[in-house]
């Protein structure tokens, strides 16, 4: 049997000693808000742990603003925490977004019953971030409060993301 261009790819990273980096989206509706702040922090998690080599994290809204900046409330809540995302720009979710990730982790249900119905192959690897952290609860949109609800939101996706990293990595494989 021969082999396919794919498994030429992969003998070749593994022969080369190359890593294959793992894939993580995070999926909100608009990828202005939460999204923005749920990937800063992800990636923070996974520089503290010496990852960051081998886990690639992105988001994406079911409703994406294309191009759009991550809100205001966003960007304070996450300067707060020692973090710039004034480079975020949203993303509109796709299928090849969705093939291309090992994990989906999405802040609502509605967004999960979104991929349900759009791509409903890739359900398999589609969790709440709260689900990695035990819970399985919505983490609420702030878009149009004041900061303070940012603020919350933020301690919110921060507390699942450590909390729920070790699940992460498990379901990762790294």
């Amino acid at each position: 049997m021969n082999a396919g261009p794919s498994d030429d790819i992969i003998g070749r990273a593994y022969f080369s000693g190359l890593n294959i980096m793992k894939q993580a989206l995070l999926v909100c509706t608009g990828n202005i808000c939460r999204t923005p702040m749920a990937e800063a922090l992800l990636r923070r998690v996974f520089a503290e742990a010496g990852l960051s080599d081998s886990v690639e994290v992105s988001s994406a809204g079911t409703y994406g603003v294309e191009g759009g900046a991550a809100s205001e409330g966003s960007v304070v809540a996450m300067n707060a925490r020692d973090i710039d995302i004034t480079a975020h720009r949203g993303r509109q979710l796709s299928r090849s977004m969705m093939q291309e990730a090992d994990l989906v982790l999405v802040m609502a249900e509605n967004h999960r019953t979104y991929i349900f119905h759009t791509w409903p192959q890739y359900l398999a690897k589609t969790f709440l971030l709260s689900e990695m952290a035990g819970d399985h609860a919505d983490i609420a949109d702030p878009i149009g409060l004041d900061q303070p609800a940012y603020d919350r939101t933020a301690e919110i996706i921060e507390n699942y993301v450590r909390r729920g990293f070790p699940e992460i990595r498990r379901r990762l494989g790294v």
